[in-house]
């Protein structure tokens, strides 16, 4: 079966500079006073996003996103709905590259009938425990709390600072939010289920 075409080029004409392509994944997302919300993406491009969600930020308020299959997604929230918000994504032109090609997999995911990705949300691994590595060369022991494919909480005795450099098993990722029991991990690339199965759950 022929894969659905998604134009991505930018739109000389329309305020939205790419096309959006609606599609259905979970995440959480932080706005500018710390609080942390879930959600679930309705659409989006590579240069925007409209979120549902019972929390909103205001117009012009920067947001900081956790997507399965997507990453992290920085922007600034454009306008609100009664359910929701959209916002912009400020990225550089490589990350809104990798976006792209991770929306048109997801678009065309049901068309291909691909398998159903069963890891949108967060999931215990069989095996948690694990061994944070640093770029250091330091070693310290965790927990993994829950898993997706794009980050994991871990429960851990050290605090590594934010954006440091870390590797999980063997997924490389950085520190992106530290809480009670430990801190908050984004894979440098968004992981297949396979590869999170062979590392965590056999």
């Amino acid at each position: 079966m022929k894969a659905a075409a998604i134009d991505i080029a930018p739109s000389r004409q329309e305020r939205r500079k790419f096309q959006r392509v609606k599609i259905k994944v979970y995440g959480r997302f932080m706005l500018e006073d710390r609080s942390e919300h879930s959600c679930n993406v309705v659409d989006m491009s590579p240069g925007s996003v409209s979120i549902r969600s019972d929390a909103s930020g205001m117009p012009g308020e920067r947001v900081i996103a956790y997507l399965d299959h997507i990453g992290r997604v920085e922007g600034v929230v454009t306008r609100r709905f009664h359910d929701g918000f959209a916002m912009t994504v400020v990225a550089s032109e490589r990350k809104r590259d990798k976006i792209a090609a991770q929306l048109t997999w997801l678009a065309n995911k049901h068309e291909l009938d691909l398998p159903e990705d069963r890891r949108h949300e967060r999931t215990t691994p069989r095996n948690p425990m694990s061994v944070l590595h640093l770029s250091d060369g330091r070693q310290y022991p965790c927990r993994i709390i829950d898993l997706s494919l794009s980050g994991a909480a871990v429960e851990i005795d050290v605090r590594p600072a934010l954006g440091v450099q870390v590797v999980l098993g063997s997924m490389r990722g950085q520190v992106v939010r530290h809480f009670d029991e430990g801190i908050a991990i984004e894979f440098a690339v968004v992981q297949r289920a396979e590869m999170l199965d062979a590392e965590f759950n056999s």
